[in-house]
């Protein structure tokens, strides 16, 4: 079937069609869930309580595709890796039933039962041990995708099949690039301004920003899902599981290790401490849990399950593991700033009322992001949690 957009009537029939979950006689219902400009997502449902769900990329002008050309091939890097990543932790992803590359729509189980980790923390329904869980989904999905398993020929392949040059560029400009000057895509308040002149202004900071960019251009360590914040983390108190991966492409393994734990600091500092207290030391609690599972998730591995004969060399292993803490910390410093005045703001600033307590929110993200970017090859975990903490 060429592409067409589908309408609530079609994605019940794609789900119907390519799953054998409704069974016959089955009475389907659709639900739009979400139509932002850059994607729809139905849940079809039947009379017996069945569900699945239908997403498809589009074609129509969005908020993205206005500063940049995207094209439909998303839809196929998401499916891919998220196949991909379930293969080595299916216990954390999303389940892809079908992916139909015509129309440009995979079929995904539903997750109805759980919520997006920013809701369960903003909701104060705090699911135990999500630091552990995704600091083992990382390790796992990162090493097993890398040059400690995968030889030569088979990681150049991949890098081929996870080629996603246009998604990239949109990371490349908007975390990279124009927080740091005076871009029209920017978003800053008038009390913001001082700040970020001075943001601007600072050369030794564009540095270490340009040796960022320059490894997330350069540095293919490992398939990246690309987008790893707190909204594509669905939870409950029984399971994590991971959504979102069209971003996905191989790239430096402290990008989603940097993505993940700025957007746990970020929901950190928009927590108002007076009426939250125990929301901040849960989220403290889980970057301390996140760091210390994946680092020694990936050092076990790294130790016992490397092929590749070079890279068996213990002390290379250390450095290897030092460099990733430093990407993260960096990465996430700039996710930090790109989340503050960049294009596209993260919702837990946007859902703040304006006020003495956002500006703080916005001070703060600003000076520590900056910090993690500069500090980052001498910070420590406590380091880190001590400056969050104040």
């Amino acid at each position: 079937m060429p592409y067409q957009v589908l309408t609530p009537k079609e994605a019940a029939l794609f789900a119907d069609k390519y799953s054998d979950l409704f069974g016959d006689h089955s009475q389907l219902s659709t639900e739009l869930l979400k139509n932002d400009g850059l994607n729809q997502v139905f849940r079809v449902k039947n009379n017996r309580g069945t569900s699945l769900i239908v997403k498809q990329a589009l074609p129509e002008p969005s908020d993205l595709t206005q500063h940049w050309l995207v094209s439909l091939n998303r839809a196929k890097i998401e499916a891919d890796v998220l196949k991909h990543h379930a293969k080595i932790c299916p216990d954390y992803l999303v389940e892809v039933l079908f992916y139909d590359a015509e129309l440009c729509a995979l079929l995904l189980e539903d997750l109805s039962d759980c919520m997006s980790l920013r809701s369960a923390i903003r909701t104060g329904l705090l699911p135990q041990d999500t630091g552990l869980h995704l600091g083992r989904y990382l390790a796992n999905a990162s090493f097993y995708s890398s040059d400690f398993v995968l030889t030569g020929p088979v990681k150049k392949s991949r890098q081929l099949q996870f080629n996603n040059p246009e998604l990239c560029l949109v990371i490349e400009d908007l975390v990279f690039t124009d927080p740091y000057c005076n871009h029209e895509r920017n978003s800053l308040s008038l009390a913001q301004q001082p700040q970020v002149r001075d943001l601007w202004r600072n050369e030794a900071l564009q540095a270490e920003v340009a040796q960022l960019k320059a490894g997330f251009l350069a540095k293919p360590q490992a398939l990246l899902h690309g987008d790893l914040q707190c909204g594509n983390v669905l939870v409950n108190h029984q399971q994590h599981k991971i959504i979102g991966a069209e971003f996905g492409c191989y790239g430096p393994i402290g990008f989603d290790t940097g993505t993940f734990l700025a957007s746990v600091i970020l929901n950190l500092l928009t927590q108002e401490q007076t009426e939250v207290s125990s929301r901040r030391h849960y989220l403290l609690g889980q970057i301390e849990l996140f760091w210390h599972e994946f680092s020694t998730v990936f050092s076990n591995l790294m130790q016992k399950q490397t092929t590749d004969q070079s890279f068996q060399n213990e002390s290379y292993q250390h450095w290897y593991l030092q460099q990733l803490w430093q990407d993260t910390l960096g990465y996430a410093g700039c996710e930090l700033i790109r989340r503050t005045i960049g294009w596209a703001a993260a919702e837990e600033l946007t859902q703040l009322k304006d006020g003495p307590f956002k500006q703080q929110a916005q001070q703060q993200m600003l000076a520590l992001g900056q910090s993690l970017i500069t500090e980052r090859k001498h910070m420590t975990l406590q380091d880190l949690l001590s400056k969050i903490a104040k």
